[in-house]
């Protein structure tokens, strides 16, 4: 039998290296201009939907479409059963299959796998170990790509570092706000650890802003600190919204639970009603040096932020947006790139 070799996963942006993060991006801008390829014909990639989606799953298909490929869409509500992610457990509960097996089944009929995992809700010291969309990766014989797990969102970076490039040019130097913004249903910080990763990689200088008690997680903050460091950008974090927008070349704004009451609805539903007045509207940008708005999406209008500046010259959200598609294919064409 002939040894394969070990898939290469795309589970976090650091898993690409620089130069890598640059071909995908430039790539992707020749591929919005028009340049058309086929880097994907007689390619599978299976779409593994645990949760919801919308922009991920419309992006993904559309790109595979455009290279060539084919979308194998299977939602876990509708198309298949709970797995069992745990090694060694005695299977009698409500898990039919284990990640084990699954992973290596698929594996035989797709040529990548993309998984956005469920969030288990009640205990964040579980869910940000992201062990379900790491027993796809250990157990997997072809790429795994994350689409959204609860630590992280490595597609969303790669749009927004396109989109935040197309905005500003070179991005070093350059100052990114990060707030949260008040939701009734609030997401994982995983779009906002991203983010925040990525853009002191890219050397930006960023402050972060969110009320007491909605800390991201510790290990990520960590990371960023020393990133920022090593790239001799700035991390400023404060618990005000203005702060964090006045002189700021972009406002990202984003809601996230407060993860000291992750998996307690009821406190963390007392905890959102106590935060009002934080919504991006137009004095807020206007404390920025000709600020851009961007925001992943879903966003709740007139709460995390004003009609006025979603719909005005301000606002980036549906380039994010249009980005997804065009640094997707071009992930994927590095990812199936002859060796």
């Amino acid at each position: 039998m002939t040894q394969r070799s070990a898939p290469r996963h795309f589970l976090r942006l650091s898993d690409l290296a620089d130069r890598e993060i640059n071909d995908i991006l430039d790539l992707g801008a020749r591929l919005r201009r028009g340049v058309r390829g086929a880097d994907l014909v007689n390619k599978t990639v299976g779409l593994l939907f645990f949760r919801g989606s919308l922009r991920t799953r419309s992006s993904f298909e559309v790109a595979l479409n455009q290279l060539g490929g084919h979308a194998l869409n299977l939602n876990a509500n509708t198309d298949f059963w709970r797995l069992e992610e745990r090694s060694g457990t005695v299977m009698d509960g409500e898990a039919p299959e284990h990640i084990r097996d699954a992973a290596a089944a698929l594996s035989c009929y797709a040529d990548a796998l993309a998984i956005r995992p469920a969030l288990a809700g009640n205990s964040w010291e579980r869910d940000r170990k992201d062990t379900e969309l790491k027993a796809w990766a250990e157990h997997s014989r072809v790429p795994v790509i994350n689409m959204e797990s609860a630590l992280w969102h490595p597609l969303q970076a790669l749009a927004d570092l396109m989109t935040l490039r197309d905005a500003l040019g070179k991005l070093e130097g350059r100052r990114l706000a990060i707030t949260w913004t008040r939701s009734p249903s609030p997401g994982s910080p995983a779009v906002v650890h991203s983010i925040l990763l990525a853009a002191l990689r890219a050397g930006m200088n960023v402050s972060l802003a969110h009320p007491k008690g909605f800390d991201l997680e510790p290990s990520v903050m960590d990371e960023a600190h020393t990133q920022a460091e090593s790239e001799g950008a700035s991390l400023e974090v404060g618990h005000e919204m203005d702060a964090a927008a006045r002189g700021a070349h972009v406002v990202y704004a984003r809601s996230w639970w407060p993860l000291e009451s992750y998996g307690n609805p009821t406190l963390t539903a007392s905890r959102l009603a106590r935060e009002t007045g934080w919504c991006v509207d137009e004095r807020t940008m206007a404390l920025g040096e000709d600020a851009r708005l961007m925001h992943p999406m879903p966003v709740r209008r007139n709460l995390e932020a004003s009609d006025e500046v979603l719909d005005g010259p301000r606002s980036l959200l549906i380039d994010q947006a249009a980005n997804r598609l065009h640094t997707q294919k071009g992930l994927l064409s590095l990812l199936f790139r002859p060796s």
